[in-house]
């Protein structure tokens, strides 16, 4: 598989050597010395979760306080998403910037995010299916939520339709908004500290 990271610092694009034959197809969708290597400390798999998702179905952005923080590989197994990173640490050279990635099945391309960093996307087609695995169990009350439109972010959503959202999604705050809640989104220094810890893991 190749590893290859984004333009935002400690987010990675997973790709995977697929073998078709006339069955179908194989390929290994996760190596753990393989990504552990890539992004410096081990990834820990502690939680795997499931989304489905209607057409236009728009979820997030969605990040984790740090602490626990929760890092997460992210793969479409059915349909399509176009995934979206946004950094969300306070102070990094990157922050408020996204990157899009169309993730589905048939290429079975992964995306790593580290914690601070928000995901979101929006299903393109029916019953888009996601599998998450990640690196913390989810703690109630430990998630950041970030307007998916707000403008300053600027995402091209590029929807066919009327989004299909959560209330919680819809009423998030904007960026502007979330920094102005102190101690809410997490700052690129506490991060970078935070990655070094889990070398220890």
């Amino acid at each position: 598989m190749k590893i290859t990271e984004l333009s935002i610092p400690n987010a990675y694009r997973v790709t995977p050597a697929r073998h078709p034959d006339r069955r179908g197809s194989f390929h290994e969708a996760f190596r753990s010395q393989e990504l552990s290597d890539a992004i410096g400390y081990p990834f820990v798999i502690e939680q795997a979760s499931y989304s489905t998702s209607c057409r236009n179905t728009v979820r997030g952005i969605h990040g984790t306080t740090i602490p626990p923080g929760q890092a997460k590989l992210i793969t479409c197994v059915r349909g399509a998403i176009l995934d979206v990173a946004v950094d969300l640490r306070v102070g990094s050279p990157t922050f408020g910037t996204f990157e899009l990635t169309r993730l589905d099945e048939e290429s079975g391309e992964a995306l790593y995010l580290a914690d601070g960093i928000g995901h979101g996307y929006v299903a393109l087609t029916d019953n888009a299916g996601v599998n998450y695995l990640q690196s913390e169990v989810y703690v109630p009350g430990t998630m950041i939520r970030v307007d998916p439109f707000d403008a300053e972010i600027g995402i091209p959503w590029n929807l066919d339709g009327e989004p299909v959202m959560s209330d919680s999604d819809a009423t998030a705050p904007s960026l502007r908004e979330a920094m102005a809640q102190e101690g809410l989104l997490p700052r690129y220094e506490d991060c970078l500290a935070h990655y070094v810890t889990l070398k220890d893991r």
